[in-house]
């Protein structure tokens, strides 16, 4: 199937490598324009450009801080020029740090809920305005299993992905009680082959030792049902999926993307 989301308009942040690159790629392959914000403006320039080569005219870049109320304001009302308009917002941008409840300083906790979780506010309210004028229109957030299922140790970001979740339901009611045509769901992966793995090799993770690439993904994916890890596409499909019409019906709900680790 191509064009599953042909004539679209999107918004894709946290783009300039693993998931939101896939996702923007995906975006693109499958019709529609997309807008690749990050913070690094080189790094989405970069995959602008890639997606361009591929599928001419398709992709346009902006430097984001997703923590910035006024910059997320001026890449929207740029992208809504640059695309000729915005239906479907991907809040992807994240990060993970942090530990225990003892052991995460306040800064880093501030910090992860502000890129995670604030981002994803600031988002959504400043790209209704304009989406609802394009509508219907689809808005996808990047939650995580940990906002579903705790570990003793990820306090920052099972905090800040579980407000992700709840807060998406609450979007999705809000835009359907106003009759916007607008949805809003949550994507919730597990482990991904993505570069945010890099951490784990060079540098261990709490008490853990660094470890090869190999040996990391293969102890990850024992944690699996499945048996190994996800890679980007799986994330990216099920992306396109909630962004494209097929799903007109589905709003307010989370999709899962744990290789059966919820099921448990």
């Amino acid at each position: 199937m191509t064009g599953r989301v042909s004539g679209k308009m999107a918004f894709v942040t946290g783009a300039a490598q693993g998931i939101g690159e896939a996702i923007a790629f995906k975006l693109a392959k499958e019709g529609a324009k997309v807008t690749v914000a990050d913070i690094n403006e080189e790094g989405a320039t970069a995959v602008s450009k890639k997606i361009n080569d591929q599928f001419p005219g398709k992709a346009f870049s902006v430097a984001l801080d997703v923590t910035s109320e006024d910059q997320w304001k001026e890449s929207l009302d740029r992208s809504e020029v640059s695309m000729g308009g915005l239906n479907i917002l991907v809040n992807n941008a994240g990060i993970s740090a942090g530990s225990t409840i003892e052991e995460t300083d306040y800064e880093t906790f501030q910090n992860v809920m502000k890129i995670d979780t604030d981002s994803v506010f600031l988002g959504s309210k400043y790209a209704i305005p304009i989406m609802k004028k394009y509508a219907p229109g689809s808005i996808v957030n990047t939650s995580s299993i940990s906002g579903l299922i705790a570990g003793h140790n990820m306090v920052a970001y099972n905090t800040a992905k579980a407000g992700v979740w709840l807060m998406s339901k609450s979007i999705a009611l809000h835009c359907a009680r106003q009759g916007y045509q607008i949805r809003c769901n949550t994507i919730h992966p597990t482990f991904i082959d993505t570069p945010i793995l890099d951490g784990w090799l060079t540098g261990g993770r709490g008490d853990r030792p660094p470890l090869e690439r190999d040996e990391l993904l293969s102890k990850l994916g024992k944690q699996v049902p499945l048996g190994v890890v996800g890679d980007t596409d799986d994330v990216a499909y099920a992306v396109l999926y909630l962004a494209s019409d097929e799903s007109k019906f589905v709003t307010g709900s989370e999709l899962k993307i744990d290789g059966g680790i919820s099921a448990m």
